[in-house]
């Protein structure tokens, strides 16, 4: 890449090689530009309903914990805490 492009953005400059497989990708019919599920690799289990058991949780007990909340059967700890937060 140019120098200086790497001189302006430092870091948060793609490799060559980055855009090397990014072009590759997209000339291959490939245009989304998020990350696959790759085998192994952990699934958020935040739904509509685990997030209804959570307000409901809260609503009964504002001091309640995350941990509490993690009790609940088919919640983990992450994702309690995520519903928690409010990430999306």
């Amino acid at each position: 890449m140019n120098p200086r492009v790497n001189v302006q953005y430092g870091d948060a400059c793609l490799s060559l090689q980055q855009v090397y497989e990014w072009t590759r990708n997209f000339m291959n019919g490939i245009s989304s530009l998020t990350d696959t599920a790759r085998p192994g690799q952990a699934h958020p289990v935040v739904t509509p309903e685990a997030i209804t058991v959570v307000e409901a949780i809260v609503k009964e007990n504002r001091n309640v914990t995350v941990n509490e909340i993690a009790a609940h059967p088919d919640m983990s700890h992450g994702s309690a805490h995520h519903i928690v937060r409010g990430k999306k």
